[in-house]
């Protein structure tokens, strides 16, 4: 059995925007070079058809990772989700407590974690200490770097 993955409405249509490209541009022109070198002659010693093929199969393997992933996924739903808490799609306003520094967060599923933008997974030491608690508290979290401590400033859906 597959695992579920839970997504935003954006991550699951981005995953569904990979699989239609790697299925419309990248499938019809991996089979095209796939013509070409056959076109060439002699399969047994030909490199290109070699390579194409092997192409091939990476991009089908892919193909089928990613069918499986978006046939077992599902979308959050964050309009019953309490906000005096941190929960998953909580955007969190959090203080380092040692130096004053403050950062907001948005707490995605695993998959959708991207730190540019500001996404950290709920899976991440970070993301764990933060889970549960409510504005004012103080989360203890233990990272690669040492123990910190971030007050929660403001929690928003």
């Amino acid at each position: 059995m597959s695992k579920i993955n839970y997504y935003t409405p954006e991550g699951l249509k981005s995953l569904k925007d990979e699989l239609q490209e790697l299925i419309t541009v990248q499938r019809p022109a991996i089979s095209a070079q796939i013509g070409e070198a056959i076109d060439k002659g002699d399969l047994s010693e030909n490199a290109e058809y070699d390579a194409a093929k092997e192409a091939q199969g990476i991009l089908e393997m892919k193909i089928s990772k990613l069918e499986n992933v978006i046939a077992n996924a599902r979308i959050m739903d964050d309009s019953n989700i309490d906000s005096s808490k941190v929960f998953i799609l909580s955007n969190v306003k959090i203080k380092n407590v040692s130096n004053g520094m403050e950062i907001k967060y948005t707490l995605v599923a695993e998959n959708e974690a991207d730190l540019k933008a500001k996404k950290i997974s709920v899976e991440s030491p970070i993301g764990k200490g933060l889970l549960g608690k409510s504005v004012g508290d103080i989360a203890e979290i233990t990272t690669p770097g040492g123990t910190m401590k971030f007050e929660i400033i403001e929690i928003t859906r």
